[in-house]
């Protein structure tokens, strides 16, 4: 039933989606507003509109000239998109210079309030609180009303299946909910009352959906978002006040934006580029150095951007996992290059010596048991192999001796990368690489690999014990769907079935 709605959404990368799900939300608010259904006119919301805009673009560009930080174009769209609905539509000279300070600031905290170029608030949030701090706290959030939340769910939803944070969404929710029911049961509201109003006259789900769910602050693993959508959603639904300071949703996600800032890797990274090294056909090893040594698990990946002119509507970052091993001193990137690419994929093409990658957002939960007794099946299909070469380098320097049996598909034998460092690790440790090639057609002679797909019988013939082993699964989104549909009906436990989403891919 989803597959339609993914296939759509994989035609964005995610960032693209927000944009477009909030530009979607402001024409329906116009068109609102003209009917006379929305308690803004027309003229109110285009001024401020223009003003946030505007504001945004200016403040965005003279810090990032200033500090020679890459920018992103969506990066200030979205967040005056969001100040749009949070702050109160201009209608007076003062109104249209809070609206250009909150966009000021907003823009101001990813290059002010960061430490070692990583920021750490969500720029809406920390604009609005510092706004009512000053005291001129104009964040309403009227897109929390009733009308509005049809709406508001329909586009929050899709965004949050485009970047897979449904655990991250749901326990906000219901941390948020049970605060807020508990709270007004002590004011003497009933909670039949108290539930539905925190639904209909709170930003509760814009909140949640579009805000909580930013990458670039959001923790790394979905045991630490867990708690984070908690922690938030908890202070979401509180009522107090400390002094100049006051339970608000923009409060909640300042604290909870400091908490993923703690337990997450601390550093934006720039890359310099050092040599490109082919792999397969059509595919390349990137090679670079950092600027700083980068603490992380086999088979994470980060957010990795590429400034470059007029890029196309995929934009300059994309997600990949890190091909290297945490025991190498420099970072690889594996990458299909084919002839007609993205044009990040095409800059990747023109990469000289010495040009600069940024890199940030550490992330991921695909990485190695802790428990080595554990026996693994690793399942990739084309460059999906990446975070495989991670994990079996590491496994190769630190000695570990693991069963792993590692299905690779592809669709002709040029197209196999790193066989030859496979074939390597087949006679250190004992790994058991099983080559797959899906056209039948042009197999080579003497092929000594399997041919067609990887199957409920040649899983059964290859690993007999295959219920006592955790299967690793990287590839196309369809695949790994389909070979977690497989393993579910070989009577795999789905404890034993690990996956990641790449957000951005």
């Amino acid at each position: 039933m989803l597959k339609p709605i993914d296939d759509f959404l994989n035609n964005y990368t995610m960032y693209k989606v927000v944009l477009y799900g909030l530009l979607a939300l402001v024409a329906l608010c116009f068109l609102l507003s003209v009917a006379g259904i929305l308690f803004y006119n027309p003229v109110q919301l285009l001024n401020s509109l223009g003003i946030l805009v505007a504001a945004c673009f200016a403040s965005n560009y003279i810090f990032s000239k200033l500090l020679k930080a890459p920018t992103n174009v969506e990066s200030y769209l979205i967040t005056a998109l969001i100040l749009f609905f949070v702050f109160v539509p201009a209608v007076t000279i003062n109104d249209y210079i809070t609206l250009a300070a909150a966009s000021t600031i907003a823009m101001a905290s990813k290059y002010i309030f960061a430490i070692n170029n990583k920021h750490i608030f969500n720029p809406a949030a920390i604009s609005a609180f510092i706004m009512g701090l000053m005291g001129n706290g104009n964040a309403s959030w009227w897109v929390g009303a009733d009308f509005l939340l049809p709406f508001v769910l329909i586009i929050g939803l899709l965004i949050v299946r485009k970047i897979r944070r449904f655990r991250l969404f749901i326990s906000f929710l219901i941390a948020s909910t049970l605060t807020i029911a508990l709270f007004q049961a002590g004011n003497g509201i009933p909670l039949l009352t108290a539930i539905p109003e925190a639904y209909v006259s709170w930003p509760i789900i814009f909140f949640g959906t579009i805000m909580l769910t930013e990458p670039l602050t959001t923790p790394p693993t979905k045991r630490l978002q867990l708690i984070y959508g908690v922690l938030v959603g908890f202070l979401f639904g509180s009522q107090f006040q400390i002094g100049p300071i006051f339970s608000s949703p923009e409060f909640a996600l300042v604290v909870g934006n400091i908490y993923s800032y703690i337990v997450s890797p601390k550093a934006k990274l720039f890359l310099k580029f050092k040599e490109r090294i082919p792999a397969a056909a059509n595919t390349f090893e990137y090679v670079f150095t950092s600027n700083h040594k980068l603490q992380y698990k086999p088979g994470q990946y980060l957010e990795w951007t590429l400034p470059h002119t007029r890029p196309d509507s995929r934009g300059n970052r994309r997600y990949f996992t890190i091909a290297s091993s945490p025991t190498e001193d420099e970072l690889r990137l594996g990458v299909r290059l084919e002839e007609k690419s993205s044009s990040f994929k095409n800059k990747l093409k023109e990469l000289s010596p010495n040009d600069i990658l940024v890199a940030s957002q550490l992330t991921g939960d695909f990485t190695l048991p802790e428990d080595t007794s554990k026996k693994l099946v690793f399942i990739a299909g084309g460059i999906g192999i990446t975070p495989f070469r991670s994990m079996i380098k590491y496994m190769l320097d630190k000695g570990e001796k693991r069963s792993v049996v590692l299905f690779y598909a592809n669709k002709t034998a040029d197209e196999i990368a790193y066989r030859d460092f496979f074939d390597q690790a087949q006679h250190v440790f004992g790994l058991t690489p099983v080559y797959v090639l899906t056209d039948k057609e042009h197999v080579p002679a003497g092929w000594l690999g399997r041919v067609g797909r990887i199957d409920e019988a040649m899983l059964k013939d290859v690993v007999p014990d295959f219920k006592e082993r955790i299967f690793y699964i990287s590839g196309p989104n369809a695949m790994v769907d389909a070979y977690k549909r497989l393993l579910a009906k070989l009577g795999v436990p789905h404890t034993n079935i690990v996956t990641d989403y790449f957000p951005g891919f």
